[in-house]
């Protein structure tokens, strides 16, 4: 991959941001395409005004592109619109829901193409969640299948409200590959095969705070 890749623990388009500057200029581009799928069910409309809002606090523009259901990801439109992008932004919501819309789609592998191209993917939440692979399980912080930008790699977004116990039973079933806690405004961002933390970002390996260097530069 040539492109930028931002993993973010939550609470995107608001203050503690301001690594969207970043990801705009490594993009090359104030254009931001905002995929609010994973909140298809909580009035994903009002996180793409969020979204417009904030991005032009940045002097950037955001404009969102309902896919919010699966046959959504096979639309040739939309696929078109993902490849061309060279920003695209993948907001919070349900990681499961997220999963099942994009998983083996056109959509999908337009936005892999898009990344293999030198564009910038950001993902927030549920969206960091799923670019991931292995993928925390939201119900119950096992392991599932993610689909993998990142691999291997486990996120664990809104860490700041994860009980020591969960965080615990999580970090032992690992095992050998790093897990990161992402609270909500922090985020891990790899630009020119190099990983930088913004906030608090722990990388863990068979639970034991690491450093950055042990995390995959390469799918």
């Amino acid at each position: 991959m040539s492109g930028a890749i931002a993993l973010v623990g939550g609470g995107e388009f608001g203050p503690g941001c301001d690594f969207d500057r970043e990801l705009m200029a490594a993009a090359g581009t104030r254009e931001v395409l905002v995929l609010p799928t994973a909140a298809a069910f909580e009035h994903p409309e009002r996180l793409v005004d969020q979204a417009r809002r904030w991005f032009e606090s940045l002097g950037g523009a955001a404009e969102g592109l309902m896919v919010l259901r699966r046959p959504d990801a096979f639309l040739a439109e939309h696929v078109e619109r993902v490849r061309a992008s060279r920003f695209t932004y993948l907001a919070g919501g349900s990681p499961m829901h997220l999963r099942s819309v994009v998983k083996d789609s056109p959509l999908w592998a337009a936005l892999r193409e898009a990344l293999d191209e030198g564009g910038v993917v950001a993902a927030s939440s549920a969206g960091a969640m799923v670019a991931s692979d292995p993928m925390v399980d939201p119900r119950g912080g096992a392991f599932t299948l993610g689909l993998g930008l990142v691999r291997p790699l486990a996120l664990i977004p809104g860490a700041q409200a994860w009980s020591h116990d969960r965080l615990h039973r999580t970090l032992t079933l690992a095992g050998d590959f790093p897990v990161v806690s992402l609270p909500d405004g922090a985020a891990l961002v790899r630009t020119d095969g190099r990983w930088s933390a913004h906030g608090d970002v722990v990388v863990h390996v068979r639970g034991t705070p690491v450093e950055l260097d042990v995390l995959p530069v390469d799918e």
